[in-house]
């Protein structure tokens, strides 16, 4: 009933870990991002970004299917699909739960990927670059955990605010950050770990994972992930 388009990036796992707490069956259909899978004329029509997460409900609102592309866009639909589920529908509550996913849209992963970027990636080191992205991964870091210093999670309950941040944070350490900087921020983050429901999203191609750390890609894929090389679109 539900296909999710994914690869092993922290915006896949906000699905897989959203969809593993709603203990709903989904099938999995691999976008190979560092072969240009994303490119594909037939992925196109369902994310025109050619970016991962997608999502297809067989089963729409409507009873027709419908595709969905962004992962914030797909976490508040499968929250509103489960009765909402992890976003709640009184107006007051609901627009917490959606600031802080809109932070984590807006800046977390904006933010924290060009420090991974640019520390980890960058072919030169530029360290303007570096500079000025860790000290904005490190500013966001510090926005968390005031929060967190206030209450349990971003939006007071357990969200898809959580979902979404926490894959994110999960390379603190390519983003120059430590987490114990971060005292209430890191209580957080060992809450969320913890949960078996985010522990099975995270094992989701866990073999994938082992082994793009074994082979590192090669010259032609960094250059299809950075956009030096773009695929034709049909």
């Amino acid at each position: 009933m539900l296909d999710l388009y994914f690869w092993t990036t922290p915006n896949g796992y906000k699905l897989t870990i959203m969809l593993e707490e709603l203990g709903w069956q989904y099938n999995v259909i691999p976008v190979n991002i560092g072969k240009g899978e994303q490119f594909r004329p037939d992925f196109l029509k369902i994310s025109p970004n050619n970016r991962m997460p997608a999502l297809v409900d067989h089963e729409g609102p409507d009873g027709k299917p419908i595709a969905i592309f962004e992962s914030g866009a797909i976490l508040i639909y499968l929250a509103e699909k489960a009765g909402w589920r992890f976003m709640p529908q009184d107006t007051r509550r609901r627009y917490d739960v959606l600031q802080w996913l809109m932070f984590q849209m807006a800046s977390v992963g904006p933010m924290l990927g060009q420090a991974h970027h640019f520390r980890r990636y960058a072919p030169e080191q530029i360290q303007y670059a570096v500079d000025r992205y860790t000290n904005e991964a490190h500013r966001i870091y510090g926005v968390i955990d005031k929060r967190i210093s206030e209450v349990p999670y971003l939006a007071g309950e357990y969200s898809i605010a959580d979902m979404a941040t926490y894959p994110w944070l999960r390379t603190h350490h390519w983003q120059g950050q430590n987490l114990e900087d971060f005292p209430h921020l890191k209580r957080w983050y060992d809450s969320i770990e913890a949960r078996p429901a985010v522990q099975r999203g995270l094992a989701v191609m866990k073999d994938e994972v082992e082994r793009a750390r074994q082979s590192p890609p090669d010259k032609e894929s960094w250059d299809i992930l950075f956009g030096k090389k773009q695929f034709e679109r049909r």
